[in-house]
């Protein structure tokens, strides 16, 4: 009986998996192709699933449904998720990075200033980051966001609509941002500095943190590791990623230049941030009902 007993707890053990979703870009996709983070897990008897998202909102419906455990997005993701009602925890973040993210234009665009994009079209992924700074940006500039016209696509759609000229400026991050700007010369109008952190996330399901704490804290621990070894090496990184994700290493060191390092647990600053753009974004009608962002945080942050 002892002997039945000990080999079912033995398979069970080894089917305890962590999903991770991850982007074409950030901390995630370095600690996958480094390769250490199964050997980790093995230890304590897990497995390790990674699923590509095209960007945040996608990747937290993902979690939503139960379809990974832990992933990493920008700052606006989140709000949007935990109005749908997503089980999301935040977990850690990283510091603001406010030139990694930008409102780019054609190099020949005749808009010059954001308040010269009342009447015009604007590409950006719903609920990504960079729906936050183009809210402000337009507020700054004394714009009403109803003045433009949001054209909902992902950045891979979004940049072919750019370069096309079917959409007169395009809201982005990084790597695409510095990629639109040296292949296609595409004219910064303004980036997030002075206007909302751009910080970046890391998020768990809350289902995944009861049953899988420790397995997610030695996630957290080799993200720690990744994140130490590229502030110091951004040249091996940046040739790393490229053969990883096929955008070329001097762009992608433009990105990991304007990055943040040093993965954090969340603090009350950050906190307030993220209250302050749920209910921006709860007044501007875009999210359903008004939220308390303290209520999805990782307990002991």
């Amino acid at each position: 009986m002892g002997l039945v007993l000990g080999a079912a707890s033995g398979a069970q053990a080894s089917e305890k998996v962590i999903r991770i979703g991850f982007q074409k870009y950030g901390k995630l996709v370095l600690l996958k192709s480094k390769g250490s983070l199964e050997g980790k897990l093995k230890a304590i008897g897990y497995t390790v699933e990674w699923k590509e998202f095209p960007a945040g909102p996608q990747m937290l419906e993902a979690l939503n449904v139960g379809a990974i455990d832990f992933g990493n997005t920008g700052e606006t993701p989140p709000i949007f998720a935990q109005a749908a009602g997503a089980p999301l925890v935040y977990f850690a973040y990283e510091p603001p990075a406010p030139k990694g993210e930008a409102i780019l234009v054609p190099p020949g665009s005749p808009i010059k200033a954001v308040a010269d994009l009342k009447g015009k079209k604007v590409a950006l992924n719903k609920g990504s980051n960079v729906h936050f700074l183009l809210v402000e940006a337009l507020k700054k500039a004394g714009i009403q966001y109803s003045d433009i016209t949001p054209v909902f696509l992902t950045p891979a759609d979004a940049r072919a609509a750019f370069e096309k000229g079917a959409v007169d400026a395009w809201v982005i991050w990084d790597p695409y941002q510095a990629a639109a700007e040296k292949t296609f010369k595409a004219r910064e109008l303004v980036n997030a500095e002075g206007l909302v952190p751009n910080y970046q996330f890391y998020l768990a399901s809350r289902k995944a943190l009861d049953v899988h704490a420790k397995a997610l804290d030695i996630v957290l621990e080799q993200l720690r590791e990744v994140d130490t070894w590229a502030k110091g090496d951004i040249k091996a990184v940046a040739a790393q990623l490229s053969a990883s994700i096929g955008i070329p290493a001097d762009v992608l060191e433009v990105a990991l230049t304007r990055q943040a390092y040093g993965i954090r647990s969340i603090d009350a600053k950050v906190i307030t941030d993220q209250q302050k753009l749920a209910d921006v974004f709860f007044g501007l009608g875009l999210i359903p009902k008004a939220l308390k962002i303290s209520d999805a945080v990782r307990s002991g942050s």
